[in-house]
């Protein structure tokens, strides 16, 4: 199986203002070639905003649009949570658009109640697993970190992704759980966070990582950032074969 280049864009979002970070996003992936895989964070083209009536787009809407001309300009997945209009529902919605400019989608499931998420959008009821160039993906987003019983590996998947807009306050928790979520998933995880600060005063440090099956991380700061890294199934799969843990997992139903 081939390795994947995975390519991490770590932004500050412009507040509520989808055309203009549409742009800003389009500059930086100019020179980016190379890559299978573009992840965005959680609600890249608003930052992580509850008006949700004013700021919803339909499944064919201009960033959903903008999302498939990328992924297939770049040869490359592309990876982002938007906030999605759909059958009357509101959601924060994960898409993963393939080169081929098909899309699967995961609803976000744990609602940030805390900041009243759960009073402007609906909750998603099943998690996604995404078969790409041979791996397996299981894209989750930000507060979805928190409950490992949804994101357990029931050797289903390969990379797990949390698209996020983690705010400074709890930026030590970011940090030691996306470390955990590979530790116990035996598996890569993306954790994808914003820098700067948001509309309503809230801070980001970003800290976008890349952490491997081992619990060796690469953070990357609290600036704005585009970083590749690679991932290689052989080394994945020889680890698991080596210590497979997996095997000794609880079983439990997660919905």
């Amino acid at each position: 199986m081939e390795n994947l280049k995975i390519t991490i864009i770590q932004p500050d979002i412009i507040w509520e203002n989808s055309e203009v970070n549409l742009e800003k996003y389009s500059e930086k992936l100019e020179d980016i070639n190379e890559t299978d895989v573009i992840i965005l964070p959680e609600m890249f083209t608003t930052g992580f905003s509850m008006q949700s009536e004013k700021l919803k787009e339909k499944m064919d809407g201009p960033a959903v649009k903008w999302m498939q001309h990328i992924a297939s300009t770049k040869d490359a997945a592309v990876v982002g949570s938007l906030i999605i209009e759909e059958e009357g529902k509101i959601y924060n919605r994960a898409l993963w658009v393939s080169p081929e400019r098909k899309i699967e989608t995961y609803d976000k499931r744990h609602l940030f109640s805390m900041g009243q998420e759960h009073l402007h959008y609906a909750a998603g009821k099943n998690r996604l697993i995404v078969e790409y160039k041979g791996w397996k993906f299981c894209p989750q987003i930000c507060y979805d970190l928190r409950f490992p019983v949804f994101s357990r590996n029931l050797e289903d998947y390969d990379v797990v992704i949390y698209m996020a807009n983690w705010p400074s306050p709890r930026h030590h928790v970011w940090e030691n759980l996306l470390i955990s979520r590979a530790i116990e998933n035996q598996a890569y995880c993306f954790g994808i966070n914003r820098v700067g600060t948001d509309g309503t005063g809230l801070k980001y440090l970003g800290d976008s990582a890349f952490i491997s099956p081992k619990g060796r991380a690469d953070f990357m700061g609290a600036e704005e950032a585009v970083k590749t890294f690679e991932i290689s199934y052989t080394e994945l799969h020889e680890f698991r074969k080596k210590f497979p843990l997996l095997n000794d997992r609880d079983k439990f139903t997660i919905l």
